[in-house]
């Protein structure tokens, strides 16, 4: 129907030579013109009936309604889908987070007591080290103050001896080296 309509409307562009034509103006057309228009429209639209028409329009609604409510829980189902899934991936990444939490504290622990043990041995080797200096000067104290006594006893035995107690001395240490070399053989 459309197209009979469609080609009335082109009959009336067409430029008019001056005898016949198409007066597409309603209120400016004459009833010759309206008898024609409404005849070729009542022979044309017969066989188009309104109700059908409006029935597959209906249909066609009906059907996009349809389809739409079809895509409609179709999305739905995938956003309940993707809300699971992103459920999931929270719970893990809070597994994860928590995970990741204990282990640095757990690093944390190990690297306080692995320094608290360097602590621990650098303070006893600071502790050796100060024994072992302080050793080492109480022997450098003790040569040194039994290096003045002997000094000092020989000092006095050269000022005290005479050569005859001198002799004797020595003769006496002779036995005892003597002596020695007996019970070593």
């Amino acid at each position: 129907m459309k197209n009979v309509i469609d080609s009335f409307v082109y009959l009336g562009h067409w430029p008019s030579a001056g005898s016949f034509g198409f007066n597409t103006d309603i209120l400016a057309t004459n009833p010759i013109n309206l008898s024609v228009v409404l005849g070729v429209l009542i022979y044309f639209g017969k066989g188009v009936c309104v109700n059908d028409l409006l029935d597959n329009r209906k249909q066609r609604i009906l059907s996009t309604i349809r389809n739409s409510e079809e895509l409609r829980k179709g999305v739905v189902e995938q956003l309940e889908r993707a809300r699971t899934r992103l459920r999931k991936v929270e719970i893990e990444a809070d597994e994860y987070r928590m995970n990741g939490y204990s282990e640095i504290e757990r690093e944390k622990v190990n690297l306080i007591n692995a320094t608290s043990d360097s602590l621990e041995q650098l303070e006893n080797y600071k502790n050796e080290t100060l024994h072992f200096e302080q050793e080492k000067a109480i022997n450098q104290v003790r040569q040194r103050v039994f290096q003045q006594a002997l000094q000092g006893a020989l000092g006095t035995l050269n000022s005290c001896l005479n050569s005859e107690l001198h002799f004797r001395m020595i003769r006496a240490n002779i036995r005892i080296l003597g002596a020695m070399q007996k019970i070593t053989d």
